[in-house]
């Protein structure tokens, strides 16, 4: 999930929520119905603790140590974003590209094979099917189909779903085995502000090796420790899978692999302990029109927050507006919409036909804003948070809430939380949240082992 590399920009829901009474004052209690459980999620239970990546926190993202370090700390789900390799294998990790999150430039000094695969051919750019007008956006978007009749011309250009990244290098373009063997994984978020130990000196990991891992740890520790998996830029994906000879022109190789790997460990059940997400509904739809039976989720992104009124800003005049304004598969399909749309009630019933709960962004739950407002205030000014219903209301439709990204650094933080990451968990656990995806495991336990005293359990 983008799960917000941009800066996340967050304040009072009557005052920081500073208990469940106030909460009710607030607009949640007249026609509540999470009946005798002190937690007020979907199905009563503890709100979840996603580990985002892993330990993402303190240790490589979507490394084993990520992964095993979040379980031992008392993760709830293991949160991973699948790819594919050039060899048709779905490897866990968070971009397409790897200059950033990976040692491949370093590597590429000494190995001249890596050198050599670095994308250096710039995209084409296409023109918007539907209406080119300011509201909507940019009126064309950068794309890799250099030659609609070839369909491996896809594999020159590096641009994933409107992003451009010339000059770096491709996950499609290494197999699992030469991603395990010449590439480690580095901090990615915050990595000035992050631990760089490890960094370069784990390999990289396949979404197999992610569901070992909590089977392993779930039989050590004898608890459920689920997996989280995203089907991430699925369009993109299955041109390079399709290029690379994983399938035919007009089918998703990507999807099918998934199926694969639910219906190879049997955990292809509405029970079973793995949850399937993505940002684009195109790819969940096609799922279960595959036959997945397990539980899937809609991710909702936006691209930045009006600090004026706290309301959601999707178009942009850049290519933000494709990457993080509406689903990619909208884009191509001509429709102009935007991940708000999704967010309204028959958005939300829309979803409710093909996902089992949603994955928004924290200020589509609690919008933030700065009162009075003042010009330039930003994420560190904000001093109010008011609650959309979004839990609310997905609730009504049978639908979970899990909220993305919680992160402990000062500046990750709306004001209003003093630089107390516990306090913004606090929130949106009173609020109803059903789980949080988190970068710091300890913290969301810490927070939640908090709110379980003030609810005096």
């Amino acid at each position: 999930m983008n799960l917000n590399l941009r800066p996340t920009r967050l304040a009072t829901l009557c005052g920081l929520l500073a208990s469940a009474a106030a909460l009710t004052a607030c607009g949640g209690g007249d026609d509540d119905w999470w009946g005798s459980s002190p937690y007020r999620t979907l199905d009563g239970s503890a709100p979840q603790v996603i580990a985002h990546r892993g330990f993402s926190g303190l240790y490589p993202e979507q490394t084993r140590m990520a992964y095993e370090k979040a379980a031992d700390a008392g993760a709830n789900m293991l949160e991973l974003d699948m790819h594919m390799t050039r060899d048709c294998q779905l490897v866990a990790r968070h971009n397409a590209w790897l200059g950033d999150n990976t040692n491949v430039a370093e590597v590429a000094n000494s190995n001249a094979e890596v050198a050599r695969r670095k994308r250096t051919t710039p995209g084409v750019w296409v023109n918007v099917k539907y209406p080119a007008k300011p509201e909507n956006g940019p009126s064309r978007y950068l794309s890799d189909q250099l030659d609609p009749n070839d369909p491996k011309s896809v594999l020159k250009a590096l641009v994933v779903d409107g992003e451009d990244h010339t000059n770096d290098w491709s996950i499609s373009d290494f197999t699992m085995k030469e991603l395990r063997d010449w590439i480690g994984g580095k901090i990615l978020d915050n990595a000035s502000e992050r631990p760089t130990e490890w960094n370069g000196k784990l390999p990289l990991i396949s979404a197999q090796d992610v569901i070992d891992i909590a089977i392993a740890k779930s039989r050590e520790q004898n608890r459920t420790i689920s997996v989280y998996a995203q089907v991430k830029n699925p369009y993109w994906n299955n041109q390079q899978a399709i290029a690379n000879g994983c399938g035919k022109p007009g089918t998703n190789p990507f999807e099918d692999a998934v199926m694969d790997l639910l219906n190879k460990n049997r955990i292809n059940d509405r029970k079973s302990p793995i949850f399937i997400q993505s940002f684009d509904p195109a790819s969940l739809k096609y799922l279960r029109k595959a036959g997945m039976r397990a539980t899937a989720v809609q991710l909702v992104d936006g691209n930045d927050i009006n600090y004026r009124d706290g309301s959601m800003i999707y178009i942009t005049n850049d290519e933000w507006t494709f990457i993080s304004g509406r689903p990619y598969s909208w884009t191509l399909a001509g429709d102009a919409r935007t991940f708000g749309e999704m967010l309204t009630r028959k958005g939300l019933a829309e979803i409710r036909t093909y996902a089992d709960g949603i994955g928004p962004w924290k200020p589509q739950v609690m919008a933030h804003s700065v009162v009075p407002y003042k010009d330039g205030a930003g994420l560190k000014d904000v001093n109010t948070l008011k609650d959309t219903r979004l839990i609310h209301d997905a609730h009504r439709e049978g639908l979970m809430v899990h909220s993305f990204t919680f992160r402990n650094e000062p500046g990750r933080l709306a004001g209003i939380y003093k630089g107390d990451p516990k306090e913004e968990y606090l929130a949106y656990y009173r609020l109803g949240i059903d789980g949080v995806f988190t970068d710091f495991t300890s913290t969301a336990l810490q927070a939640r082992k908090a709110y379980d005293r003030e609810l005096g359990l």
